[in-house]
């Protein structure tokens, strides 16, 4: 399927490995211009890199480092970054921590990383969406939106807090051709999450395919996948909504969460 996606110019944020990654890879492959963005200069030349080595574009990917915990460092990002068609949220970070255990430092950080990257980007990027009559807006958030983990209560409320902003910017765009959407992955076999399963593995003794069963029986038994999704799983599902043939879709939270969420609506 041709997504219609040459000519347009992307931002991806926290696109140098896992979800960001594969999304940035299958934008490129489709033919849009795309622009990553990691934490340091180096990271953002590696996966640069590599973008070019496996799709054999090498013109059509660029990147800026940006720490979205520091205001400045987004700021400075913003009046660096070129007109963009399509802005992917996607930047975020997470720790699991019981409630008990979580000042208010580290509520107000997954704030400022999860919420805020989204807000001070989409503020940068939607009035010119708006003034051109096209714009894709997409916040990356997850399952945890709405089955809020009890392991990381503070990383739920920044997933809650996305759909709603997602939601109210989806208002301003009416009776345009801008669109502004959420997708809500469900666990995802990112870098991270699979040296995480190894560790697990390793300490108990196990193998990693055990812990995962383990992990969607004991922790996740609504899962109808009852597996981790992939990264490209949900990159496709990223660049469809990111693309112009998802016009009819706006203002919604979009499930790939493989069944966790037991609710038809």
């Amino acid at each position: 399927m041709d997504l219609q996606l040459n000519g347009k110019t992307a931002f991806v944020s926290g696109s140098t490995a896992g979800i960001g990654f594969a999304i940035a890879k299958r934008l490129l492959e489709e033919g849009a211009t795309v622009i990553i963005n990691g934490r340091s200069q180096r990271g953002v030349d590696k996966a640069i890199k590599e973008l070019k080595e496996i799709t054999g574009r090498s013109s059509d990917v660029i990147g800026y480092p940006a720490d979205f915990a520091k205001a400045d460092d987004v700021n400075r990002l913003i009046a660096e970054l070129p007109a963009i068609d399509i802005l992917i949220n996607n930047a975020g970070i997470f720790e699991p921590k019981p409630f008990s255990a979580i000042p208010d430092e580290d509520w107000f950080r997954l704030f400022e990383v999860n919420v805020m990257s989204g807000v001070r980007l989409s503020r940068h990027v939607l009035p010119r969406m708006l003034a051109e009559n096209w714009g894709r807006i997409l916040f990356i958030s997850s399952e945890s939106a709405v089955y809020i983990p009890t392991e990381m209560i503070h990383y739920g409320m920044t997933k809650t807090a996305q759909l709603a902003i997602s939601r109210g910017l989806a208002q301003l765009t009416r009776g345009t051709n801008v669109t502004v959407n959420t997708i809500m992955p469900g666990p995802t076999k990112s870098r991270g999450v699979g040296d995480f399963l190894e560790q697990l593995a390793k300490g108990g003794g196990a193998s990693t395919e055990d812990v995962e069963k383990g992990f969607f029986r004991d922790g996740r038994p609504s899962s109808l996948l009852q597996r981790f999704a992939t990264v490209d799983e949900i990159a496709t599902t990223v660049a469809y909504f990111a693309s112009p043939l998802s016009s009819a879709t706006n203002g919604a939270a979009i499930r790939a969460d493989g069944g966790i969420v037991n609710s038809i609506i």
